[in-house]
């Protein structure tokens, strides 16, 4: 087995539910984490939901001393430390690309000196830009960027040349990303360059795109976080849910539970190393859906659903994963239905206490003229 591992990023949502799957599989577990008050709030204190038997190291992953002191006595490392929004990472450029590229560097650089004996890192979906789509010919084809003329006229769809909409198909690994947004760039890069170092210092290296991920332990105050938590802070507060375009882009909603256990295959499996897997439920929802669904299992049924028309810069009309790859060489199979986990979610927002910041967030993004 496996000795210690590390994650950087660890005390946050997804690093602590990998960290007990990690330790019911008898992993020790170490965390570097610098608590980023955007996530944690502003105590900066060890997370209650952190498991006890969790070694916290309080650091930064751009502190050198602080990503050796982390690494000692460690032979598996799981980087998830990342600063993550889409929309944000359009202003704060400098935060994003200093968190997510040259944290990312200073982690390679230490893992240079000291090898281990697996990586994984926390790529996303994001680095796709749109998905897939086949025409009404029965052509799979890849598509740009829509145009600012199309979406002022709020023509959201993708189209043939005979005006038809194109039908978006579930996107493979092999597809050439597309970067939209400064946090789809630095996602890819923090991705290829683990990819890149692991296979030249011989570190068996494993990239997991993560999909739309949800459940117990999201950062409810932080506005930036992921369309179910930020659909929860709103309805928990009294809000209808904001949607941008018409709600009726697709998206895939994929339980904690499920990467934190594709998470571990990748560590466990050895035909893994040098590869890339999507990490998702491999089923499409509209975002116009997952609103009504949240909405329904906290009891807000009335608060329908505020569709703005607007556009966001960075964002994409349709994506949603192919979880063959994961399937036939992890042997991952999604366990938690769309149902099953809002069901929890609700049970575990009881009692949560959320900041709803989405209307500062919003006119934050206007001001920049990020909005259309």
């Amino acid at each position: 087995m496996t000795q210690k591992v590390l994650i950087t990023g660890g005390a946050g949502f997804l690093g602590s539910h990998l960290a007990d799957e990690l330790l019911a599989r008898g992993y020790p577990v170490r965390v570097l984490d610098n608590l980023d008050p955007q996530v944690h709030g502003t105590h900066a204190k060890r997370p209650d939901y952190l498991d006890r038997e969790v070694e916290l190291i309080t650091g930064d992953v751009r502190d050198k001393d602080a990503v050796r002191r982390a690494l000692e006595g460690v032979s598996a490392v799981y980087h998830f430390a990342a600063a993550v929004g889409v929309g944000q990472s359009m202003y704060e450029v400098a935060h994003y690309t200093g968190i997510n590229n040259l944290g990312t560097a200073v982690v390679l650089e230490a893992l240079i000196e000291r090898p281990v004996e697996r990586l994984v890192v926390a790529s996303s979906m994001s680095l796709y830009g749109e998905g897939l789509y086949r025409t009404p010919t029965g052509e799979v084809r890849t598509v740009g960027e829509r145009s600012l003329d199309q979406l002022r006229r709020a023509d959201w769809e993708w189209r043939a040349e005979d005006g038809t909409p194109l039908a978006p198909v579930p996107t493979p690994e092999t597809k050439t990303p597309a970067l939209a947004s400064v946090y789809a760039l630095s996602k890819f890069d923090q991705e290829r360059m683990c990819l890149m170092i692991g296979r030249a210092y011989n570190i068996p290296t494993v990239a997991m795109r993560f999909f739309n991920a949800y459940g117990p332990r999201q950062a409810l105050s932080n506005p930036y976080t992921g369309v179910l938590a930020i659909f929860a802070s709103r309805l928990l507060n009294g809000n209808p849910p904001t949607i941008f375009e018409d709600g009726y882009q697709h998206r895939d909603f994929v339980s904690v539970y499920d990467i934190a256990r594709a998470c571990r295959l990748a560590l466990e499996t050895p035909a893994a190393a040098g590869e890339v897997f999507n990490v998702g439920s491999g089923n499409a929802y509209t975002v116009r859906d997952i609103a009504e669904r949240i909405a329904r299992v906290l009891g807000k049924s009335g608060l329908e659903p505020q569709i703005t028309g607007k556009y966001r810069a960075g964002d994409i009309r349709h994506c949603f994963a192919d979880i063959g790859k994961a399937r036939a060489v992890l042997g991952y199979e999604p366990q938690v239905t769309i149902d099953e986990g809002l069901t929890e979610l609700a049970a575990w927002l009881e009692g949560q206490a959320a900041v709803d910041r989405v209307a500062q967030a919003s006119a934050e993004l206007a001001a920049r003229g990020l909005t259309v």
